[in-house]
């Protein structure tokens, strides 16, 4: 019984040390590295949307093998797990973070956005090598999955 007692003491003394290294905008190593891994996660999000949502556009021409390509890179991504990306307090107290507060407030509902984007990219991933007009016809799905999640819990650009 000590013991736990012991360690439910160093472990409140714990988050009140990183809680107030994090109060003053600086961030403990783990934070860095989950802010880190997210960012470099959205890119590659951002990278498999940008192939795909260019092709569906038109700005450049429909490449069966490359929208198959994008669209599998999205799918791998959106069903990975991300779970050590998201600690609490890696919000917008810590510089280059974007995600709001809210995010940890509202856990249920971002992951269901989170399954709503899973869904949609593999909806995507089955469509996007077929042709253009299966491609145009998933994208939509997948962009509101992804607007659903910024428009509330991110931080726009300055």
């Amino acid at each position: 019984m000590r013991t736990y007692k012991l360690l439910t003491i160093a472990g409140i003394a714990a988050l009140g040390v990183a809680g107030a290294v994090i109060a003053d905008g600086h961030a403990s190593p783990e934070i860095t590295k989950a802010i880190e891994d997210r960012q470099a996660h959205m890119k590659g999000y951002g990278k498999a949307m940008g192939v795909l949502g260019k092709m569906a556009k038109g700005e450049v021409d429909y490449d069966a093998a490359a929208a198959q390509q994008a669209a599998d890179d999205l799918a791998m991504l959106a069903s990975a797990d991300q779970s050590t990306y998201w600690p609490e307090g890696s919000d917008t107290s810590i510089k280059g973070s974007r995600a709001l507060p809210i995010i940890w407030q509202e856990a249920p509902k971002v992951m269901a956005i989170g399954q709503d984007l899973a869904t949609a990219a593999e909806a995507m991933k089955a469509a996007a090598g077929t042709d253009l007009a299966a491609l145009r016809g998933a994208i939509g799905q997948v962009g509101a999955a992804c607007s659903a999640c910024h428009e509330k819990y991110r931080q726009p650009k300055n």
